[in-house]
């Protein structure tokens, strides 16, 4: 098992993404520590975990909450020991399907706000001890992209790209710690959108439409990533984004 002894803690893990590396480390071997609003979301990615043989704990935490944060992660490290793994897919906040020139300062901010201080407090928090005990993995999801032509995304790329260079900037600051920091950067993940979504199809047409493989990644995908970027196979990146676009995004 790739994360076996490993404490994971996956906030926004009641959510499709998060959710779906939360089973992936699950069965990898980790204990993972499911944060999050929505306890019940919490508990039936827990569920799933344990009745795979896997460990997990629930735990309700507002990620943009700095003092929530803090004491939810020293409560991780006094239950397991240590954090090895954070990771930080809660929602963006984004607003969608609005051309910028019709969009009001405070909705294209919205996703650059909420993404950027929730990230800043989470790793902040986790790297504290991380760094005590000698190394972890922080890791991202998005990633730098093409505007698509056919798609009105607001300020989501924007915030994005700011998450990048705090990529960039934790990781030069905490190599000397033996901390990694990495972005699992995607072209959009059709099956994440909800059931019910007003233009759920043209929007996954969309995404496939720009990759050169002719197929977009999946949930799937995304937690097979997930693992290895956590895991000692991955020991020699940081700094970096893994590249799971498709061919959408050519580096």
């Amino acid at each position: 098992m790739l994360l076996a002894g490993k404490h994971a803690i996956i906030y926004g893990g009641g959510g499709a993404v998060g959710g779906a590396i939360a089973r992936a480390y699950g069965r990898a071997g980790a204990r993972v520590f499911l944060a999050g609003r929505t306890l019940a979301a919490l508990d039936a990615v827990a569920t799933d975990i344990r009745a795979a043989g896997g460990h997990a704990d629930t735990a309700a935490v507002d990620a943009l909450d700095e003092p929530a944060v803090e004491a939810h992660a020293a409560a991780v490290v006094a239950a397991a020991g240590r954090v090895d793994v954070a990771v930080n897919v809660i929602a963006d906040a984004d607003v969608q399907g609005t051309p910028m020139l019709d969009m009001t300062v405070e909705d294209y901010l919205a996703p650059v706000v909420q993404s950027v201080r929730s990230k800043f407090i989470t790793s902040r928090a986790t790297a504290r001890h991380m760094a005590r005990t000698g190394g972890g993995v922080l890791l991202f999801f998005g990633g730098s992209g093409h505007p698509p032509r056919e798609l009105y995304l607001g300020g989501l790329q924007t915030a994005f790209e700011a998450v990048e260079h705090m990529r960039r900037q934790l990781a030069t600051e905490l190599a000397p710690h033996g901390v990694r920091v990495l972005t699992l950067r995607t072209g959009g993940v059709p099956d994440a959108i909800p059931t019910g979504v007003p233009g759920r199809a043209a929007i996954e047409a969309a995404i496939t439409g720009q990759t050169l493989l002719g197929r977009a990644a999946t949930l799937a995908d995304v937690g097979d990533l997930a693992v290895f970027a956590a895991s000692d196979l991955a020991r020699t990146m940081t700094g970096t984004a893994l590249n799971m676009t498709c061919g959408a995004t050519l580096d």
